[in-house]
């Protein structure tokens, strides 16, 4: 009689759609990403060994590789630029995701007709825009409307596997771009487009012809709704680079960040502007996160935040009114509010601030969302100027994270952030006293190190002293 582990084992495999985890029998939930109702069967699992075969092309020495036909390409957008690490590589796949509508076949789009155009070349590039979810009428017109046409672009529209890659072998592309990898499907695999089986299949034929032929490749991705890549977890295993492409709705500036790279660093961010006539790179987005007011208002403070290792410039307002009912009321937009209540609480405690019968509301400005723990000390700012009513200095920038003692504490990127505030016309800075000091000073630029909230509230209250360089 069969044992019940060998019975198991001929039965019929189980697989999520949502990662990829594998089970003999079927489950109601995902034991690796515990999503329910996501496992489908996808037959037997058969295991095979493969014999060693005859080596076409020997392995070299390290030192005997031409690591030149791996130079970075630029696509004529510096932004992406700056977040791949100075350009496509020949031959790598590139999985930019994002959520609907936030802009992802925008920005492909006008990189593909950059990319074509080679403006830092000498003759035009060749680049297949291949789109699952589009008419190819219907991406010309798009293309038209924001300036993305160009003499060697072609354009496909396509949804089966092997007529794509018909296309890519007919064309012989420099650059080919996929719209999206879930709505193509191969005939030799069961199931619909998107599914796990499909999408591994999609993704290693299009991977396989990107090596072959040396041809990059920008693969669009779908997301779920808790904004995680849809499909199975292989997908980001598989190929280089990805990249998420995110930003607020309601907002025109776009956040490029990647997650993985294989030939650059992921701690850059590219900012793109997207508007009705296309989507632009912003090399200093600083201004929208910055009113412009004529005449100073108290209530407001200017930080310096970090994007992955770039700096901008942010503005926090704060506006406090007498408590209606013996609740007061704490509304916050643009940061966690959780650690505005700790502020508040610090501030009352350490600096001697009554706020327990106060309203408050505190939000950023152009729709900018801090998280880091350096934006305390300018949120502390506009709350002491709005309370006192009591107008920060127009040319101040101020950052350091506030701790439950009132101590505030050094943050990363300290002369990197005195520099860029430097750069965009500011003259003073309030910065955490930190061992190192805080690095080299640029011209015409006041710092003053504070070590106790309380010191940060003497200077709304009566005025900066001289500062301690």
């Amino acid at each position: 009689m069969a044992s019940k582990s060998s019975k198991a084992n001929a039965g019929q495999n189980f697989r999520c759609t949502e990662c990829g985890w594998t089970a003999v029998k079927w489950v109601g939930r995902c034991g690796e990403c515990q999503a329910w109702g996501t496992l489908e069967e996808v037959g037997t699992v058969v295991v095979r060994t493969t014999a060693a075969t005859t080596v076409v092309r020997p392995a070299q020495l390290i030192s005997e590789v031409d690591a030149s036909q791996a130079a970075h390409n630029l696509t004529g957008v510096p932004e992406l630029d700056r977040v791949l690490g100075g350009g496509m590589v020949p031959g790598a796949v590139i999985l930019l995701a994002g959520e609907p509508g936030v802009g992802k076949s925008t920005l492909l789009l006008d990189v593909a007709a950059k990319f074509a155009r080679n403006e830092h070349g000498q003759e035009p590039k060749k680049v297949l825009y291949l789109t699952g979810e589009e008419s190819a009428a219907q991406v010309k017109l798009r293309a038209e409307r924001i300036g993305a046409v160009a003499d060697t672009l072609y354009l496909g529209a396509e949804t089966d596997l092997g007529t794509a890659l018909g296309q890519v072998e007919a064309v012989q592309p420099v650059l080919l771009i996929v719209d999206s990898v879930q709505t193509f499907s191969s005939a030799m695999v069961d199931g619909a487009a998107g599914g796990v089986s499909q999408v591994r299949e999609v993704a290693a034929s299009l991977i396989a012809a990107a090596k072959r032929l040396n041809m990059t490749t920008l693969l669009v991705g779908h997301v779920t709704k808790d904004g995680s890549i849809a499909g199975p977890r292989l997908l980001e295993h598989l190929v280089d680079v990805v990249c998420q492409f995110d930003g607020e709705r309601h907002s025109r500036l776009r956040l490029l960040r990647a997650v993985k790279n294989r030939y650059g660093q992921t701690d850059e961010v590219g900012c793109f502007d997207l508007t009705d006539d296309g989507i632009e790179g912003l090399a200093d987005p600083s201004g929208l996160f910055t009113s412009r007011t004529s005449q100073p208002v108290s209530g407001t403070c200017i930080t310096v935040t970090m994007e992955g290792r770039r700096p901008l410039l942010a503005e926090v307002q704060a506006l406090l009114t007498p408590a209606v009912g013996s609740q007061p009321r704490r509304t916050v937009s643009g940061l966690d509010s959780t650690r505005i209540g700790m502020l508040l609480a610090v501030l009352q405690q350490r600096a001697g601030l009554r706020l327990d019968s106060d309203d408050s509301y505190v939000a950023t400005v152009g729709g900018a969302r801090l998280s880091e723990p350096a934006m305390d000390l300018s949120v502390a700012l506009a709350i002491v100027s709005a309370k006192t009513n009591k107008v920060v200095h127009a040319k101040m920038v101020a950052f350091g994270e506030v701790g439950l003692a009132g101590e505030v504490r050094p943050v990363p990127g300290i002369s990197q952030r005195i520099h860029e505030a430097s750069r965009l016309g500011f003259t003073h800075a309030l910065v955490p006293r930190s061992p190192n000091g805080p690095g080299e000073i640029p011209p015409n630029f006041t710092v003053k190190e504070i070590e106790h909230i309380a010191e940060a509230t003497e200077v709304i209250l009566h005025g900066s002293p001289e500062p301690r360089l």
